[in-house]
Protein backbone atom coordinates (compact mmCIF):
# COMPACT_ATOMS: atom_id res chain seq x y z
CA UNK A 1 0.00 0.00 0.00
CA UNK A 2 1.45 3.26 -0.91
CA UNK A 3 0.94 6.56 1.26
CA UNK A 4 0.83 9.96 -0.02
CA UNK A 5 3.71 12.91 1.12
CA UNK A 6 4.43 13.15 4.93
CA UNK A 7 3.98 16.01 6.83
CA UNK A 8 7.49 16.78 6.66
CA UNK A 9 7.39 17.03 2.84
CA UNK A 10 4.90 19.75 3.35
CA UNK A 11 6.86 21.84 6.27
CA UNK A 12 10.35 21.37 4.09
CA UNK A 13 8.80 22.97 0.78
CA UNK A 14 6.88 26.10 2.70
CA UNK A 15 10.13 26.51 4.73
CA UNK A 16 12.50 26.89 2.42
CA UNK A 17 10.32 29.32 0.32
CA UNK A 18 9.62 31.10 3.83
CA UNK A 19 11.68 34.01 3.22
CA UNK A 20 10.71 34.46 -0.19
CA UNK A 21 6.34 34.13 1.14
CA UNK A 22 7.56 36.45 4.26
CA UNK A 23 8.59 38.81 1.52
CA UNK A 24 6.12 39.51 -0.56
CA UNK A 25 3.60 39.25 2.09
CA UNK A 26 5.47 42.08 4.19
CA UNK A 27 5.85 44.33 1.05
CA UNK A 28 1.67 44.04 -0.09
CA UNK A 29 0.87 44.33 4.15
CA UNK A 30 3.34 46.71 5.30
CA UNK A 31 3.22 44.81 8.79
CA UNK A 32 6.28 42.14 9.93
CA UNK A 33 3.37 40.98 12.06
CA UNK A 34 0.41 40.45 10.19
CA UNK A 35 2.91 39.23 7.90
CA UNK A 36 3.87 36.30 10.07
CA UNK A 37 -0.23 36.00 10.88
CA UNK A 38 -0.90 35.45 7.19
CA UNK A 39 1.76 33.16 6.92
CA UNK A 40 1.07 30.63 9.32
CA UNK A 41 -2.59 30.68 8.26
CA UNK A 42 -1.16 29.72 4.62
CA UNK A 43 0.56 26.74 6.09
CA UNK A 44 -2.48 25.49 7.69
CA UNK A 45 -3.94 25.80 4.45
CA UNK A 46 -1.32 24.49 2.85
CA UNK A 47 -0.61 21.59 5.22
CA UNK A 48 -3.88 20.14 3.42
CA UNK A 49 -3.24 20.08 0.06
CA UNK A 50 -2.37 16.65 -2.51
CA UNK A 51 0.91 17.78 -3.19
CA UNK A 52 0.26 15.04 -6.04
CA UNK A 53 -1.61 18.65 -7.53
CA UNK A 54 0.99 20.55 -7.25
CA UNK A 55 3.03 21.13 -10.37
CA UNK A 56 5.08 24.23 -9.04
CA UNK A 57 5.23 24.44 -5.35
CA UNK A 58 6.55 28.00 -5.32
CA UNK A 59 4.14 29.81 -7.77
CA UNK A 60 1.38 27.79 -5.47
CA UNK A 61 2.74 28.88 -2.87
CA UNK A 62 3.11 32.85 -3.69
CA UNK A 63 -0.43 32.47 -5.03
CA UNK A 64 -1.82 31.05 -1.83
CA UNK A 65 0.10 33.52 0.43
CA UNK A 66 -0.79 36.51 -1.77
CA UNK A 67 -5.28 35.32 -1.60
CA UNK A 68 -4.22 35.55 2.22
CA UNK A 69 -2.48 39.14 2.36
CA UNK A 70 -5.27 40.58 0.16
CA UNK A 71 -8.10 39.52 2.50
CA UNK A 72 -5.87 40.82 5.49
CA UNK A 73 -5.00 43.99 3.44
CA UNK A 74 -8.41 44.63 2.54
CA UNK A 75 -9.61 43.57 6.57
CA UNK A 76 -7.57 45.77 8.28
CA UNK A 77 -8.35 48.70 5.92
CA UNK A 78 -11.01 50.36 8.57
CA UNK A 79 -8.47 50.85 10.81
CA UNK A 80 -6.29 52.56 8.35
CA UNK A 81 -8.70 55.26 8.06
CA UNK A 82 -9.25 55.44 12.11
CA UNK A 83 -5.68 55.66 12.41
CA UNK A 84 -4.32 58.50 14.87
CA UNK A 85 -1.63 60.32 12.73
CA UNK A 86 0.62 58.80 9.97
CA UNK A 87 1.07 55.44 9.57
CA UNK A 88 3.87 54.01 8.79
CA UNK A 89 5.34 50.36 7.64
CA UNK A 90 6.68 48.28 10.63
CA UNK A 91 10.21 48.77 10.57
CA UNK A 92 11.87 45.19 9.29
CA UNK A 93 15.19 44.14 11.15
CA UNK A 94 17.12 42.65 8.30
CA UNK A 95 19.26 39.34 9.13
CA UNK A 96 22.69 40.24 9.35
CA UNK A 97 23.30 37.54 6.76
CA UNK A 98 20.47 39.41 4.57
CA UNK A 99 21.69 39.48 0.63
CA UNK A 100 22.24 43.11 0.35
CA UNK A 101 23.63 43.22 -2.50
CA UNK A 102 20.24 42.76 -4.71
CA UNK A 103 19.23 46.04 -5.43
CA UNK A 104 15.92 45.47 -6.25
CA UNK A 105 15.34 43.56 -3.30
CA UNK A 106 16.88 46.14 -1.58
CA UNK A 107 14.66 48.86 -3.25
CA UNK A 108 11.30 47.09 -2.97
CA UNK A 109 11.82 46.88 1.22
CA UNK A 110 13.19 50.03 1.74
CA UNK A 111 10.39 52.67 3.92
CA UNK A 112 10.25 54.81 0.87
CA UNK A 113 9.14 52.46 -1.24
CA UNK A 114 6.49 50.65 1.05
CA UNK A 115 5.29 54.15 1.75
CA UNK A 116 4.44 54.73 -1.64
CA UNK A 117 2.95 51.42 -1.98
CA UNK A 118 0.58 52.67 0.71
CA UNK A 119 -0.95 54.75 -2.14
CA UNK A 120 -1.84 52.28 -4.56
CA UNK A 121 -5.30 49.75 -4.49
CA UNK A 122 -4.83 46.37 -2.98
CA UNK A 123 -4.76 44.67 -6.01
CA UNK A 124 -2.51 47.05 -8.04
CA UNK A 125 -0.44 46.91 -4.72
CA UNK A 126 -0.71 42.85 -4.82
CA UNK A 127 -0.03 42.85 -8.91
CA UNK A 128 2.97 45.33 -8.35
CA UNK A 129 4.89 43.59 -6.08
CA UNK A 130 4.83 40.03 -7.98
CA UNK A 131 5.87 41.31 -11.12
CA UNK A 132 8.11 43.81 -10.73
CA UNK A 133 9.74 42.97 -7.64
CA UNK A 134 9.41 39.12 -8.19
CA UNK A 135 8.54 38.63 -11.60
CA UNK A 136 5.83 36.01 -11.89
CA UNK A 137 3.98 35.78 -15.21
CA UNK A 138 0.95 37.62 -15.89
CA UNK A 139 -0.89 34.33 -15.87
CA UNK A 140 0.25 33.22 -12.20
CA UNK A 141 -0.71 36.66 -10.94
CA UNK A 142 -4.27 36.49 -12.54
CA UNK A 143 -4.32 33.31 -10.30
CA UNK A 144 -3.21 34.91 -7.08
CA UNK A 145 -5.44 38.06 -7.82
CA UNK A 146 -9.01 36.58 -8.98
CA UNK A 147 -8.59 38.58 -12.63
CA UNK A 148 -7.88 37.63 -15.86
CA UNK A 149 -4.85 37.80 -17.20
CA UNK A 150 -5.96 40.71 -19.48
CA UNK A 151 -6.96 42.92 -16.57
CA UNK A 152 -3.71 42.38 -14.51
CA UNK A 153 -1.68 43.33 -17.37
CA UNK A 154 -3.76 46.74 -17.31
CA UNK A 155 -3.44 46.63 -12.96
CA UNK A 156 0.48 45.96 -13.94
CA UNK A 157 0.62 48.89 -16.22
CA UNK A 158 -1.47 51.53 -14.00
CA UNK A 159 0.65 50.37 -11.33
CA UNK A 160 3.94 50.60 -12.91
CA UNK A 161 3.43 54.12 -14.06
CA UNK A 162 2.02 55.65 -10.48
CA UNK A 163 4.91 54.73 -8.68
CA UNK A 164 7.42 55.11 -11.44
CA UNK A 165 6.29 59.16 -11.39
CA UNK A 166 6.80 59.28 -7.71
CA UNK A 167 9.62 57.45 -7.00
CA UNK A 168 12.98 59.03 -6.15
CA UNK A 169 16.10 57.51 -7.88
CA UNK A 170 16.98 54.66 -5.46
CA UNK A 171 20.61 54.22 -4.97
CA UNK A 172 22.08 52.11 -2.14
CA UNK A 173 24.26 53.88 -0.16
CA UNK A 174 27.66 51.30 0.56
CA UNK A 175 27.43 50.22 4.39
CA UNK A 176 30.61 52.43 5.26
CA UNK A 177 29.21 55.78 3.33
CA UNK A 178 26.13 55.07 5.62
CA UNK A 179 27.70 54.45 9.22
CA UNK A 180 30.02 57.28 8.36
CA UNK A 181 26.41 59.98 7.68
CA UNK A 182 24.87 58.37 10.18
CA UNK A 183 27.12 58.69 13.03
CA UNK A 184 28.09 62.49 12.14
CA UNK A 185 24.58 63.27 11.98
CA UNK A 186 23.54 61.98 15.45
CA UNK A 187 26.86 63.65 16.77
CA UNK A 188 25.80 66.37 15.65
CA UNK A 189 22.49 66.23 16.68
CA UNK A 190 23.43 65.41 20.03
CA UNK A 191 25.49 68.10 20.65
CA UNK A 192 23.41 70.56 19.59
CA UNK A 193 25.90 71.31 16.23
CA UNK A 194 22.77 72.93 14.17
CA UNK A 195 24.95 74.20 11.53
CA UNK A 196 26.03 70.54 11.10
CA UNK A 197 23.29 69.02 10.86
CA UNK A 198 21.87 71.61 8.78
CA UNK A 199 24.76 70.77 5.87
CA UNK A 200 24.07 66.50 5.81
CA UNK A 201 19.84 67.08 5.05
CA UNK A 202 18.55 67.92 1.97
CA UNK A 203 16.53 71.06 1.71
CA UNK A 204 13.21 69.51 1.70
CA UNK A 205 14.03 67.16 4.27
CA UNK A 206 11.02 65.51 5.95
CA UNK A 207 10.34 63.76 9.39
CA UNK A 208 7.49 61.53 10.01
CA UNK A 209 6.56 59.72 12.70
CA UNK A 210 4.08 57.12 13.39
CA UNK A 211 2.45 56.83 17.53
CA UNK A 212 -0.76 55.82 16.62
CA UNK A 213 -2.07 58.17 19.29
CA UNK A 214 -0.19 55.77 21.90
CA UNK A 215 3.53 57.59 22.49
CA UNK A 216 4.59 61.39 22.37
CA UNK A 217 5.04 62.30 18.30
CA UNK A 218 4.21 65.11 15.76
CA UNK A 219 0.73 63.89 14.21
CA UNK A 220 1.61 65.12 10.63
CA UNK A 221 5.34 65.42 8.46
CA UNK A 222 7.21 67.93 9.62
CA UNK A 223 9.31 69.39 6.29
CA UNK A 224 12.34 71.82 5.60
CA UNK A 225 15.81 71.23 6.93
CA UNK A 226 15.64 73.82 9.60
CA UNK A 227 12.59 71.67 10.98
CA UNK A 228 13.71 68.45 10.86
CA UNK A 229 17.15 69.94 12.52
CA UNK A 230 15.16 71.12 15.60
CA UNK A 231 13.40 68.08 15.77
CA UNK A 232 16.25 65.55 16.21
CA UNK A 233 18.25 68.35 18.51
CA UNK A 234 14.94 68.54 20.83
CA UNK A 235 14.85 64.58 20.63
CA UNK A 236 18.11 64.53 21.95
CA UNK A 237 17.73 66.90 24.65
CA UNK A 238 14.65 64.74 25.74
CA UNK A 239 16.71 61.39 25.78
CA UNK A 240 19.33 62.84 27.77
CA UNK A 241 16.78 63.09 30.85
CA UNK A 242 15.89 59.47 30.65
CA UNK A 243 17.20 56.46 32.54
CA UNK A 244 19.23 54.71 30.99
CA UNK A 245 19.48 55.89 27.81
CA UNK A 246 20.76 54.01 25.21
CA UNK A 247 20.98 54.37 21.31
CA UNK A 248 22.45 51.63 18.70
CA UNK A 249 22.70 52.00 15.08
CA UNK A 250 21.18 49.17 12.45
CA UNK A 251 20.09 48.00 9.48
CA UNK A 252 16.39 47.90 8.73
CA UNK A 253 14.51 48.02 5.56
CA UNK A 254 18.10 48.01 3.86
CA UNK A 255 18.78 51.52 5.44
CA UNK A 256 20.37 52.93 8.30
CA UNK A 257 18.52 53.24 11.30
CA UNK A 258 18.92 54.28 15.28
CA UNK A 259 17.15 52.79 17.79
CA UNK A 260 16.93 54.12 21.23
CA UNK A 261 16.42 52.35 24.45
CA UNK A 262 15.44 53.52 27.78
CA UNK A 263 16.77 50.74 29.96
CA UNK A 264 15.21 47.88 28.47
CA UNK A 265 12.30 49.68 26.95
CA UNK A 266 12.51 50.44 23.29
CA UNK A 267 11.00 54.18 22.62
CA UNK A 268 11.84 54.13 19.23
CA UNK A 269 13.08 53.14 15.65
CA UNK A 270 14.33 55.97 13.47
CA UNK A 271 14.95 55.05 9.70
CA UNK A 272 17.14 57.62 7.68
CA UNK A 273 17.52 58.16 3.84
CA UNK A 274 20.08 59.15 1.81
CA UNK A 275 19.98 60.05 -1.63
CA UNK A 276 22.83 61.99 -3.65
CA UNK A 277 24.78 61.94 0.12
CA UNK A 278 22.26 64.38 2.02
CA UNK A 279 19.59 62.87 4.39
CA UNK A 280 15.80 63.49 3.00
CA UNK A 281 13.36 61.50 5.31
CA UNK A 282 13.26 60.18 8.53
CA UNK A 283 10.84 58.00 9.58
CA UNK A 284 10.60 57.90 13.21
CA UNK A 285 8.40 54.70 14.44
CA UNK A 286 7.14 55.43 18.11
CA UNK A 287 3.90 53.07 18.33
CA UNK A 288 4.46 50.86 20.90
CA UNK A 289 2.59 48.21 19.16
CA UNK A 290 4.47 48.50 16.04
CA UNK A 291 8.03 48.55 17.96
CA UNK A 292 7.73 45.09 19.37
CA UNK A 293 7.83 43.39 15.82
CA UNK A 294 11.54 44.84 15.61
CA UNK A 295 12.40 42.38 17.89
CA UNK A 296 12.84 39.51 15.48
CA UNK A 297 15.40 39.87 12.84
CA UNK A 298 13.83 38.76 9.80
CA UNK A 299 15.64 36.92 6.32
CA UNK A 300 13.82 38.51 2.99
CA UNK A 301 14.74 36.61 -0.46
CA UNK A 302 13.28 36.87 -3.74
Amino acid sequence: MTTGPSVDEHAERFTLLRPLLFTIVYEILGSATESDDVLQDSYLRWAEVDLATVRDTKSYLAQLVTRQALNALRAGARRREDYIGPWLPEPLLLDENDASADVVLAESVSMAMLVLLETLTPDERAVFVLREVFGFDYDEIAGAVGKSVTAVRQVAHRAREHVHARRKRFEPVDAATTAQITEQFMTAAATGDMEGLLSMLAPDATWTADSGGKATAARRPIVGAEKVAAVMVGMFRVAERMPDVRIETVVCNSAPAVVVYSGDHLEGVFLVEITDGKITNFYAMRNPDKLAAIAVPRQISR
